[in-house]
């Protein structure tokens, strides 16, 4: 092998890491010759000298993309291990393809060189400390790239010409099959499966008839629906499960089902936080962007008129539900908040009063375990904040004064030896002037080697103070330290002040909080709530859960207790007195009053006490005795006939014996308006 006289024994000492990569599940399933190559790196690290158990292989990343951005936990480790200096060689197929990515490899490349690692492959053994050897990889990282990005546009302008076409193939949706004997352009046929045809024709029909995906939902609670899965064991497979909301609004949206051929419907795109990670996202492209658009291409479930009637009316709903009146209050922990009980994020979801309240995104899907809840996003906001403020102790704050004490003096020694850099360099030019003018102009020998050296000098003081200005720049300006305590001071004040806005609690909140998490809590009455500090702690704490607004304003439990323990033998109207006696009030915190303690008598089934005396008895037992109405009754009270008194609770009690109850049996029988009997058998008057 080229270059074996580079590996020292001091190499040989340290560990040999083989790393592994291949770009997709299938490669390592059908190209199994590749990864026999990169295990038998092994036995190349045993014959350059190293120790079998000195040998590490790192494959955690066989079936990983090595693109740019894509998170890689075996390069993460291989990474970690090189800047921690245990490493003395890198085993590879070919260094330069660790990573799709330049950047990854010259990245490592350079913390290689620090640490004195080597890179190994087919073709010989690189020493990054060398010049000639960093070159070479980089020419063949540039070379590769390259390579990589002819092949790519070729192959998706082939794609390009046979999707306008409608002859290219990819994965359909549920409900649709490619006819193995139909014509490229023309082989996609309707899923002969009679219940996955009712099944996606059932989506529609719901959908039209609720207007909702969550309706949709709701319909197929019982029921199961169809997947085609792609890739992996299942592969070309049905497979059977739970309709979720997701899944409803991609069927509405796809428009395979209108009989449509798409492509180029999605575009990824990718962002950069700024610490310099890289995320990449797939988005929707609006229509009129869509590479290609056929209608009438194949048979579809409904018609292009029904898919954009279906699309207008999921529209319409988005609208309607963002056009809410303004909201009373912002949920802080938003988007950094996750269910502990099934691992779902949480959403925030505004109710008709528009008061935030964190809930389960499994709640949607009907999915939701025993033990996920929705909480108030103003009961979580409160406990976190308070944790948050708590954590800035004293001693907290005096330990990031020291920090920031620390940072500033490394950005005066960075400043500081750019601008020695610049002083020199500009001594040198100086130096290299002086030198030119004072050679004899008839010396040109002398004179053409101090013009050169001169030239270059003031080049090399533009790029010192190019240096100084790119160092100044990247380094953020810091706040003095009597800013800083002023600020720690008066942080708590910060926070609560009217003119704080909730974007910049939010900001303050992310950068010393992770995440949060609603752990699992069998007390109803209870939230717990775990915090994931960026600093790797984790704080655990418990709040009560607010009362919905009608429980709220119930009356208050000690007032409750008075009217049952003194309900049964007090009177109302006393009742009333004494409460207010003993300073208690309602649930809306006014005094009570004889209609408030009646309305707890009847909420609680409290019995009030007997109003009647003995021999005494009420409007309806005098009806119910007698045989008549009540009204009857009223009508003899109102006109004096029958007496009766106001007891407790207002009510009236008639005085009752035997001697009355027989006189008003006599007259009820003698009265033709209560007794038509009476007035048949009556003679009549005259005769």
């Amino acid at each position: 092998m080229n270059g074996e006289h580079k590996i020292t024994g001091w190499h040989r000492e340290r560990t040999a890491l083989v790393y592994q990569r291949q770009s997709s599940m299938v490669q390592v399933r059908e190209h199994t010759e590749s990864t026999m190559r990169q295990y038998g790196l092994v036995e190349e690290a045993v014959r350059l000298g190293w120790p079998r158990i000195d040998v590490e292989v790192i494959d955690t990343d066989l079936g990983i993309s090595g693109r740019f951005g894509v998170a890689r936990e075996g390069f993460t480790e291989l990474v970690g291990k090189v800047c921690s200096g245990e490493v003395g060689a890198i085993f590879g197929i070919e260094i330069s393809r660790l990573a799709r990515s330049n950047a990854d490899v010259a990245r490592l490349m350079e913390f290689a060189r620090i640490t004195g690692t080597l890179l190994i492959d087919a073709d010989g053994v690189y020493d990054p400390g060398d010049i000639n050897d960093r070159m070479l990889l980089g020419l063949k990282g540039t070379m590769g790239e390259v390579e990589l990005h002819v092949m790519a546009g070729r192959l998706q302008e082939a794609k390009r010409a046979a999707a306008g076409r409608g002859e290219l193939r990819t994965p359909l949706p549920v409900g649709f099959l490619y006819d193995s004997c139909g014509e490229p352009g023309h082989d996609t046929v309707i899923d002969p499966d009679a219940e996955v045809q009712a099944a996606i024709a059932d989506v529609f029909t719901a959908f039209a008839a609720c207007g909702s995906a969550y309706g949709v939902v709701t319909a197929f609670a019982d029921r199961k629906f169809p997947l085609r899965a792609y890739g992996g064991a299942w592969a070309g497979q049905l497979r059977w499960g739970k309709l979720t909301h997701a899944r409803v609004l991609g069927v509405l949206k796809n428009p395979a089902y209108a009989g449509a051929y798409v492509f180029g419907r999605y575009t990824s795109r990718r962002t950069l936080d700024p610490d310099g990670t890289v995320h990449t996202t797939i988005a929707e492209r609006p229509r009129p962007e869509w590479a290609v658009l056929i209608k009438d291409h194949h048979e579809g479930y409904i018609t292009w008129a029904d898919f954009l009637a279906n699309e207008a009316r999921l529209a319409a709903n988005h609208t309607a539900a963002g056009a809410r009146p303004a909201r009373e209050g912002i949920a802080l922990c938003q988007g950094i908040i996750v269910c502990g009980s099934c691992g779902k994020p949480m959403m925030t979801n505004y109710h008709t009063d528009q008061r935030p309240a964190c809930e389960c995104s499994s709640r949607r899907d009907r999915l939701t375990t025993p033990t996920c809840r929705t909480v108030a996003a103003a009961c979580v906001d409160e406990a976190v904040a308070g944790a948050l403020l708590a954590a800035l102790t004293p001693e907290q704050v005096a330990l990031a004064l020291s920090a920031a004490d620390e940072v500033a003096g490394r950005h005066q020694r960075v400043s500081r030896a750019a601008g020695l850099a610049v002083e020199r360099a500009r001594y040198e030019a100086d130096r290299a002037e002086r030198a030119f003018c004072q050679v004899e102009p008839e010396n040109r020998l002398v004179a053409r080697s101090l013009e050169a050296r001169w030239e270059a000098k003031p080049a090399a003081l533009a790029g010192a103070e190019q240096a100084l200005a790119a160092a100044q720049d990247t380094l953020p300006p810091l706040p003095g330290r009597a800013e800083l305590e002023k600020l720690a001071g008066d942080l708590p004040a910060l926070w609560h002040a009217g003119t704080t806005s909730a974007k910049d609690r939010k900001r303050l909140l992310r950068t010393l909080i992770a995440d949060v998490t609603m752990l699992p809590e069998p007390d109803r009455s209870k939230v717990r709530i775990g915090i994931r500090w960026h600093t790797g702690a984790v704080d655990e704490l418990t709040a009560d859960r607010p009362l919905p607004p009608g429980p709220a304003r119930r009356s208050p439990s000690p007032a409750v207790d008075m009217v049952r323990r003194l309900g049964p033998t007090t009177d109302t109207r006393d009742l009333a007195g004494r409460l207010n006696a003993a300073g208690l009030t309602t649930g809306h915190g006014k005094p009570f009053d004889v209609a408030a303690v009646q309305w707890i008598r009847h909420a609680y089934k409290i019995p009030a006490p007997d109003p009647y005396d003995p021999g005494e008895l009420s409007v309806a037992q005098a009806a119910s005795r007698l045989g008549c109405s009540t009204g009857v009754v009223y009508y003899w009270l109102k006109t004096g006939q029958l007496t009766a008194r106001r007891g407790a609770g207002n009510r009236l009690c008639i005085p009752w014996t035997s001697q009355i109850e027989a006189h008003w049996r006599a007259r009820i029988a003698q009265s033709g308006h209560l007794t038509p009997a009476a007035r048949r058998t009556r003679p009549r008057q005259g005769r």
